[in-house]
């Protein structure tokens, strides 16, 4: 079980290749051994500490292995997450179909099933793995070691993981990525980052999406960069529309800025 959330850490995840149908199952034992095969295809309280230092620290091993591997081919990762229905795919379809020509992205799409997501991304030309965790709530750092084998994106890009749908477990687990990334739409509650702050704690940047309907919802801008910034003094937050466009320029200078 993973302490951290509740969800079975004895889980099977599948990673799929959409460019070349390449379908990779891997099951995770209670021990961490991972068991894989591929095909084509069109407690108490002190031992609930110790679990979850223990899946923590072989995550973060691994973590590290990714971040020297992408260092190492000067790829740049980004972990895009964020409750379900921000907005993620939406942000992340439009940055790369106004960034093709200017910046090399691939992606790493997470979910527990299905591969719409994946497909939409496919759909614009870009180089997309997906990543079913099936019971799990979150992408790990082994997940991605093996998504970025089956990804192989090119030397000097930029690598986006689009995490599950989730406010609390993707916020414990690095997955080796530069900067963590947390996307926030006014179609929720402003006070969402004192209500999870360890994912706002955790992100560098906050997307606020969905602006372009601010005239037609209750959400207060001012006082959710407050409790942004309550919980993370250093958080730089960006207000966007993916539909309308609007702030995306921002967006998109950092992202170029951080590529450099």
């Amino acid at each position: 079980m993973c302490v951290t959330c509740g969800c079975s850490n004895d889980f099977d995840s599948t990673i799929t290749n959409l460019a070349t149908g390449q379908v990779e199952h891997h099951h995770t034992l209670p021990d961490g051994t991972i068991i894989t095969h591929s095909h084509d295809h069109h407690t108490h309280h002190n031992t609930t500490i110790a679990l979850e230092r223990d899946i923590l620290a072989k995550n973060n091993l691994i973590a590290a292995h990714n971040r020297g591997w992408l260092k190492g081919r000067n790829i740049l990762a980004f972990n895009l997450m964020s409750s379900p229905g921000a907005g993620k795919t939406t942000l992340l379809t439009r940055t790369i179909h106004d960034l093709q020509h200017q910046l090399p992205i691939s992606v790493i799409e997470g979910d527990q099933e299905t591969t719409n997501d994946a497909q939409k991304i496919q759909a614009t030309g870009c180089q997309v793995v997906q990543v079913n965790i099936g019971t799990g709530c979150h992408l790990e750092a082994a997940m991605i070691d093996r998504a970025l084998q089956q990804l192989n994106p090119p030397l000097n890009s930029v690598v986006m993981i689009e995490n599950v749908g989730n406010l609390v477990c993707p916020a414990l687990f690095d997955l080796g990525e530069q900067a963590k990334v947390v996307i926030l739409s006014v179609t929720e509650g402003e006070d969402k980052p004192i209500k999870y702050p360890h994912m706002f704690r955790a992100c560098e940047i906050m997307i606020l999406t969905k602006v372009d309907l601010l005239p037609y919802v209750q959400f207060d801008v001012q006082k959710c960069i407050d409790y942004a910034r309550q919980v993370n003094p250093q958080i730089k937050i960006f207000q966007v529309s993916a539909t309308t466009g609007i702030g995306l320029k921002s967006w998109y200078e950092w992202l170029s800025l951080n590529r450099k």
